[in-house]
């Protein structure tokens, strides 16, 4: 067999649009040495999707998206040595890479590893990327740990990463975590996550300040835009803010007076670079651990039983509506 099947986009297309994501056939990927050949059987869809199919530029070359993955390795690379073929694995993929939407899906083993063994493959593929952005964010931006103290306010703490981040916080360090959320149903799941306060970022400056008089110590901003002269006022000085959006523009000025870091997070950063790679491995096998103890848990409110362009378009639109809960997965059955 030399081809499989995958879904792929041909140009940025509203998401209504049949065309924009298609069923399609392609050829089999060809293995680095590192690399192992895994069966796709779980898919996650994050905002990063929905900014790159909406990015696509008409082309007659698909293009195929999908990060977070689910599967079972079918073949190996000559220079994998940490993985095997059988092996139920998780990982969040490489940017500048095919994506997981296909059949059969190459990935570096360095940014893969056994998936939690409690977890379904449903279960599972919602959890890499967000968790290793929220890792990265808390661990090494903030440079958090067991010891720390203080104050952490995660905003969109019902989404992807707020709700691993949430869980992350309070089980691996010693802040208070403060959540942002607006709807009863997001500030439920907010709570039942582990947030020790819920405020409405509708009211962010001054629900902020309510509960934190001094200022917010760590701040995580999934959404920048129009926010920078909140975060000033709500921030303490010498505080610490890590944003994972990429707004055009964005003036940072009203940060310098209290001395405030800004931090970006790009959870892609080490595959594009070839950075420090075995890192995401080592974080996803401390993460399974997590799970199988029953510390952290899957974040996944939705299953679509439908891996092909219909099922993955549902998937898209839900991301898109901005109203998500947790994760939306699309599964192989």
């Amino acid at each position: 067999m030399n081809t499989m099947s995958a879904v792929g986009s041909f140009a940025g297309l509203s998401i209504d649009d049949p065309q924009s994501l298609q069923d399609i056939t392609v050829e089999l990927p060809t293995l680095r040495p590192h690399d192992i050949l895994v069966r796709v059987l779980a898919v996650s869809v994050n905002p990063v999707d929905i900014k790159r199919r909406a990015a696509l530029q008409v082309s007659d070359v698909p293009t195929i998206l999908g990060y977070d993955a689910a599967g079972i390795v079918e073949a190996i690379g000559p220079a994998v040595t940490t993985l095997a073929v059988g092996d139920e694995v998780w990982y969040a993929g490489d940017v500048s890479r095919a994506g997981t939407n296909a059949e059969f899906h190459a990935v570096d083993e360095r940014i893969a590893a056994r998936k939690p063994a409690s977890l379904s493959f449903a279960d599972a593929a919602a959890l890499p990327l967000t968790t290793i952005t929220a890792w990265e964010a808390l661990f090494e931006r903030f440079a958090l740990t067991a010891d720390s103290t203080g104050d952490l306010l995660v905003l969109g703490a019902a989404g992807g990463v707020g709700s691993i981040m949430v869980q992350l916080a309070k089980a691996l360090t010693g802040v208070r975590v403060i959540a942002t959320a607006s709807r009863d149903e997001s500030r439920s799941w907010a709570t039942t996550l582990g947030a020790d306060v819920v405020i409405n970022h509708h009211r962010l400056r001054d629900e902020a300040l309510a509960v934190a008089p001094d200022g917010i110590d760590y701040l995580f901003s999934p959404h920048s835009a129009g926010n920078v002269d909140t975060y000033a006022e709500i921030t303490r000085p010498f505080g610490h803010i890590t944003a994972i959006d990429d707004p055009v523009g964005l003036d940072l000025g009203a940060l310098k007076a209290k001395s405030i870091a800004w931090h970006w997070e790009l959870m892609f950063t080490r595959p594009l670079f070839e950075y420090d790679m075995t890192y995401q491995q080592q974080l996803l096998i401390r993460t399974a651990q997590l799970v199988d103890e029953g510390t952290i848990r899957s974040t996944v409110t939705k299953t679509i039983d439908g891996f092909d362009a219909a099922g993955l378009r549902e998937a898209h639109r839900d991301v898109e509506s901005g109203r998500m809960v947790g994760k939306v997965v699309v599964t192989r059955s």
